[in-house]
């Protein structure tokens, strides 16, 4: 995946309060297939319409600079209600969202557990999430201790 390519979508999305969370190629050389994931700056969930409204900039810009070939097909998705927290940024983006973390929140032991975000602290490269399960109980853990991090989804009654 080229990076010209990335820059180009990365660009037309800023401007609609949209960021590139994910760019995947597939297909076949005579026609890729570019699946491109996107999220909203604020963190609210992604809508049908601004899926659309990425496409409609994303395409125009890929026709005008030819970056894509002519025969390239465009998908754009949101990453899901239950996207994976990849850095500090999510963490920061989701705090007071429900999570379900993968991580050793007891000396020794790697847990998978649902949890409440309630924050991060520390500096940079050596961020802490702080978080909270169905107990009340605050866990602090080192962000480069999580194993494995997704929003997690609950059904309301």
């Amino acid at each position: 995946m080229s990076e010209a390519l990335q820059d180009i979508i990365v660009a037309e999305l800023a401007p609609l309060g949209l960021e590139l969370f994910e760019l995947r190629s597939g297909g076949t050389r005579g026609r890729p297939v570019l699946d491109v994931r996107i999220e909203k700056k604020n963190g609210e969930n992604v809508t049908v319409a601004d899926c659309a409204r990425a496409s409609r900039a994303i395409e125009a810009k890929l026709d005008d600079a030819n970056a894509a070939g002519t025969r390239y097909v465009l998908e754009v998705s949101s990453p899901g209600i239950e996207r994976p927290l990849r850095n500090a940024g999510d963490w920061r983006k989701f705090i007071g969202r429900d999570a379900v973390v993968t991580a050793e929140f007891e000396a020794g032991k790697t847990s998978s557990r649902e949890v409440r975000i309630a924050g991060i602290e520390g500096d940079p490269g050596l961020e802490i999430i702080v978080v909270e399960d169905a107990a009340g109980t605050t866990h602090r853990v080192p962000l480069a201790a999580v194993t494995k991090a997704r929003l997690a989804f609950n059904w309301k009654r």
